[in-house]
């Protein structure tokens, strides 16, 4: 029996996607240099990590995730840190395989296996589950039905999901992994993980930018609430497909201020910030301030070099300089 989602396409709902394509289309032309694509992508790449494993406990922070991304040590156990090492590996294979048309049962158990290989409480990675599971209340199907419900999920995405906007389509896919539950661990990640590679399938987010899990968990209880409503609703997904779009409303509009600041206009010239002038900006945006020679230490650079960097900043009225001479700091304008 084939897969047949219940929903309907609301005014609000409608709304929503008009208003993200509108959005989106002034992301896809909006002025960033190609140079600065990378790092939008790492940023994004670890946002998204940060927040699907925090959604399940992880205690690392962005700052500890884009650590350890760049290789740097972090003081956490083993296993938390694996867990993120784990996601973004997960990530950068859906990114590799982001073009592909037809999406396997192989595909799955290879991305789980990179996501919850060595972080199982239960299950074996890359297979599908041969056990029960309780997620809270609520009981998932039987282990004996996971391998046919699956089935029908692949051939609803391959075959069906194109017919709709992946706004649509990404949180069908979601939500109805996350019902079927189709492993032993790792299922909220795994699932979170489908809808971003359904976006980046259909060329939705084709630069990689997007990071919807972010609002998922700065709002957690509203997001477990509104997975738990579709089963109140009798498995009708339309709450849950305009929640959907509500993050991913406020998602763009987050990548939107942050190419703001990637190119920043003066008068009729525009500065395109350095990837150490970017830097630099996280770094007084999250700490509130930083003395020169804080700057310099946490740029790894010297007095000279950091002068060049804050140069462009200070006259462009991007940063300012507070306090005396001998105890004054640099702040975000």
């Amino acid at each position: 029996m084939a897969y047949q989602p219940k929903f309907q396409i609301t005014p609000h709902l409608l709304k929503i996607i008009e208003e993200i394509s509108a959005f989106r289309q002034r992301i896809l032309t909006a002025t960033v240099q190609v140079s600065w694509m990378p790092l939008l992508q790492r940023d994004a790449r670890a946002r998204t990590t940060h927040s699907s494993t925090a959604i399940e406990g992880n205690p690392l922070t962005l700052d500890e995730v884009r650590a350890l991304e760049e290789g740097r040590p972090v003081l956490h156990g083993e296993r938390a840190q694996r867990e993120i090492l784990n996601q973004l590996a997960g990530l950068r294979y859906i990114e590799k395989h982001q073009a592909k048309k037809l999406i396997t049962h192989k595909d799955l158990f290879r991305l789980h296996h990179l996501i919850a290989a060595e972080v199982m409480d239960q299950g074996e990675p890359g297979v599908y589950r041969t056990i029960g599971v309780r997620v809270g209340s609520y009981l998932p199907p039987p282990p004996q039905d996971v391998p046919r419900l699956m089935k029908e999920y692949l051939a609803w995405w391959n075959q069906k999901a194109g017919e709709w906007s992946p706004i649509i389509s990404s949180a069908i896919l979601h939500y109805h992994f996350e019902e079927i539950h189709p492993f032993g661990d790792g299922n909220g990640r795994m699932g979170r993980a489908l809808a971003l590679w359904e976006l980046y399938r259909r060329e939705f987010d084709r630069h990689h930018i997007f990071s919807v899990d972010e609002i998922y968990w700065e709002h957690r209880p509203r997001y477990y609430a509104q997975l738990d409503a579709v089963r109140r609703a009798h498995g009708d997904l339309t709450g849950w497909l305009e929640y959907s779009a509500e993050a991913l409303h406020l998602t763009l509009k987050r990548v939107l201020t942050r190419i703001d600041r990637l190119s920043i206009k003066e008068g009729k010239n525009k500065i395109i910030l350095t990837p150490k002038q970017e830097r630099l900006l996280h770094l007084l945006r999250d700490q509130g301030g930083l003395t020169p020679s804080e700057v310099w230490k946490a740029l790894d650079v010297s007095k000279q070099a950091a002068a060049k960097i804050l140069k462009p900043l200070l006259e462009g009225g991007i940063i300012k300089r507070i306090g005396t001479r001998k105890l004054g700091k640099y702040i975000v304008a």
